[in-house]
């Protein structure tokens, strides 16, 4: 293991360790990553900015999913809404701008399946869209994909090829690591 962590992920025999590191490979390998190098340097922007609020925000969850005890209430009151008003303020902007439905260009992206994995935390923060219609919209557009939907079948797919429903289960996954 690279840095003695995880996750990790190996191709042919090499290891790659840092679940951004290993996203953005991913998503560059199975074309989520945008369709022009602009689009690449808009997808890594949103990235870079996800990872900025999940640094800020990830004390807060760790209490909020169980994993530290703490004050749920005034953490997520003094901490996680301010920061989650910037920055879905800015997804909001980025994908209205855009007017495709998704974040960047005219097709998925890694983003995109970022920002729709907050269906899931707001299983735990049920406020989590209030003020937000276009982001709950997006992240039902992207979760009612068919492929997608096929990625919450608790049988594993044993295919060696690498699907949309295989990189959803990787994303997801990995971006529960960041809190752990």
């Amino acid at each position: 293991m690279p840095f003695n962590q995880v996750p990790v992920l190996e191709v042919d025999g090499k290891q790659l360790a840092q679940s951004f590191a290993i996203v953005r490979y991913l998503a560059r390998q199975f074309g989520y990553a945008g369709k022009s190098a602009w689009e690449e340097a808009i997808v890594d922007m949103i990235g870079d900015q996800f990872k900025d609020y999940l640094v800020e925000v990830s004390p807060v969850l760790r209490v909020v999913l169980g994993f530290d005890e703490g004050d749920a209430d005034t953490l997520l009151k003094e901490k996680f809404f301010p920061a989650r008003d910037k920055f879905m303020t800015y997804m909001t902007k980025i994908l209205k701008s855009n007017k495709s439905g998704y974040l960047v260009g005219d097709s998925l992206t890694w983003p995109d399946l970022y920002l729709a994995e907050g269906a899931e935390l707001a299983k735990k923060i049920p406020t989590l869209y209030d003020g937000f219609p276009e982001l709950k919209a997006h992240s039902e557009k992207i979760r009612s994909i068919p492929e997608l939907k096929k990625s919450k079948l608790p049988k594993r797919q044993e295919s060696n090829d690498f699907n949309t429903a295989q990189l959803w289960k990787a994303m997801g996954s990995m971006s529960y690591f960041f809190f752990l």
